[in-house]
This record gives C-alpha cells, structure tokens and sequence, in this order.
C-alpha cells in the first residue's frame, strides 16, 4: 500500500492512513478530557471504548464534510472578529455530536465544549506537524 499520493505535484496521504492517524488522535484527545475532567465530557464506557471510537468518526466525518461548509457560510463573522469565531465552528461540530450520540458521549456546557474544540484543534497541528509532514519528506 502506498503511504504517499502525488496529484498535481502535490505530495498527500493516502487516504486510509489520513484517517488512521486522525482516528488516533480524535481517540487520545477524547479519552483523555474524559479521564482528566470526569464532569466535563462522559464518554460510555460500554464495549471497551467503542463509543468514544463512534465519537471519533463523527468528527472526523463532519470536519470532511460539514466543516467546510460552516467555514464558508460563517466567512463574514469570522472576518469581522479577526479570527476568533473559528473555534465556535468546532464547538459547533462537538455539539452535534453530543446530540447524535445522545447518552453515549455528553459535554456539559458551552465552555467546555470550547475547551475539547481547542484540544481537538491543538491535536490537529500537532499531527500535520509531527506525523504527516515528516511521513510527507520521508518519502520524498
């Protein structure tokens, strides 16, 4: 299996190992909000984890797919508070999540869904920087 994809004189992931390595870290950064700040996000343990592993599609899925939308249609706000109204699009997307899943992932309030927005932002910098980019020059 190829690890790295070039279109347009552009060096990506394949596909599957994008989503592998995200999958990775949506998983640690929810467990470990959960095990950190019991009150603050409760993920059901049932099934060794299985739901937090749901929870963590879900993300991914509406940061592929709906995020891009909500970006696009929130363009205006965001310009106009200089950026700072990007995160409530993450909050966003958590919130929806604790609506889908019901009393399998729940987030108590709106500062700690910013809160778990930011840690999942956090992660996603850190992943590009320290798994995807040098996965990127390895096979350069």
């Amino acid at each position: 299996m190829k690890v790295v994809i070039i279109e347009n004189d552009e060096k990506r992931l394949n596909k599957f190992i994008d989503w592998a390595i995200h999958m990775i870290g949506y998983a640690i950064v929810l467990i470990a909000v959960s095990l950190l700040f019991k009150n603050t996000l409760i993920i059901d343990a049932e099934l060794f984890g299985f739901w937090g592993l749901i929870a963590a599609i879900i993300i991914y899925v509406l940061n592929q797919t709906l995020k891009p939308i909500l970006v696009f249609l929130t363009l205006p706000i965001t310009a106009v508070t200089l950026g700072l109204f990007y995160p409530f699009i993450n909050v966003f997307i958590l919130n929806m999540v604790d609506f889908l899943m019901r009393d399998k992932f729940i987030i108590d309030g709106l500062f700690n869904s910013f809160f778990v927005a930011i840690l999942i932002s956090l992660m996603n910098i850190f992943m590009r920087e320290l798994v995807i980019k040098p996965l990127l020059e390895k096979r350069r």
